[in-house]
């Protein structure tokens, strides 16, 4: 698979944490960031055609009101998280923006040429959970697709190794762990990113339906490890190929490792009812969230 260690962002500051994830549950399995609309909250982008290169883009999430939103519940310690992905799913970036006292967002982007999506994940004050919202945007120049990468257990980012186990499931909970090491040794001292040693990321191929998935345990609660492995419990909308972002932070940098998975056409065996067990479905509904082809780093 390719690599990248570009795109060192500094735009959303310090990579603090989101508040509780329990409002992802409100996607179910269901992708999100497939409309501009949901619920009378709409994306809106200060323009959709835009240059090649490192740029700012500025946008703002207008509420039933007509107005621009400027009361959010934080979740995982940002008020508003904002995935930025070409439609051939290489360029993934999350980044944080900032917002002025109008509603204004701004934020920087590392744009190529091509057809790109941008998603945003709210909870807006007075709304019931969590949103995502998706919008097309154009960026000029020669446009050159990358084919989809051929689905892989391992993904390498500098000197790091990230090797996935477990199964994607359509319509069903699946538990996927994450395994980090460097340089052939188990890291055991993740640090905590967004409230978590983890934030795994699903794009649909085809129309990127997107889930964020969040992992089992939380830093600090007691039997969370700190690495190296990262478990998480998903639900894949449907069957299908899906492209997977791994964000981790380790040595004060946030790296992101990615995968091609299709979903399992079966339902797991005796030895995995766990993950699928009815009592695990709330961990599969914490779908709504949202890379880089290869994998890159954050500083």
């Amino acid at each position: 698979m390719n690599q990248h260690a570009g795109h060192e962002q500094t735009p959303h500051g310090a990579h603090a944490g989101h508040a509780g994830h329990g409002d992802h549950a409100a996607h179910g399995g269901r992708p999100g960031g497939l409309s501009v609309s949901e619920d009378g909250y709409a994306l809106e982008l200060d323009a959709t055609v835009l240059p090649a290169g490192v740029r700012t883009i500025g946008f703002r999430v207008i509420g039933p009101d007509g107005r621009p939103v400027t009361d959010f519940v934080p979740e995982h310690e940002k008020d508003l998280h904002f995935i930025a992905v070409r439609r051939d799913t290489t360029g993934f970036q999350h980044v944080h923006p900032v917002r002025d006292a109008k509603g204004d967002w701004s934020v920087e982007l590392a744009l190529e040429p091509g057809d790109w999506r941008f998603f945003t994940d709210i909870h807006p004050a007075g709304h019931d959970g969590t949103l995502t919202l998706g919008i097309d945007a154009a960026v000029a120049g020669t446009y050159d697709p990358r084919p989809l990468p051929e689905p892989t257990r391992t993904a390498r980012v500098d000197a790091y190794t990230v090797t996935l186990d477990g199964d994607l499931l359509p319509g069903a909970p699946g538990e996927l762990t994450l395994t980090v090491s460097r340089d052939g040794r188990p890291v055991t001292d993740l640090q905590p990113y967004l409230a978590a040693y983890g934030h795994l990321v699903a794009l649909r191929a085809g129309d990127l339906g997107y889930l964020h998935v969040h992992p089992e345990g939380e830093p600090g609660d007691g039997v969370t490890a700190s690495g190296p492995g990262i478990s998480f419990v998903a639900v894949a909308p449907t069957a299908g190929t899906y492209r997977l972002y791994l964000d981790f932070r380790h040595d004060d940098t946030v790296r992101t490792a990615e995968f091609t998975v299709r979903t399992a056409t079966a339902a797991p065996g005796p030895d995995a009812e766990s993950p699928a067990a009815p009592g695990h479905g709330a961990h599969g509904e914490h779908g709504g969230h949202g890379g880089h082809h290869g994998a890159h780093a954050h500083h």
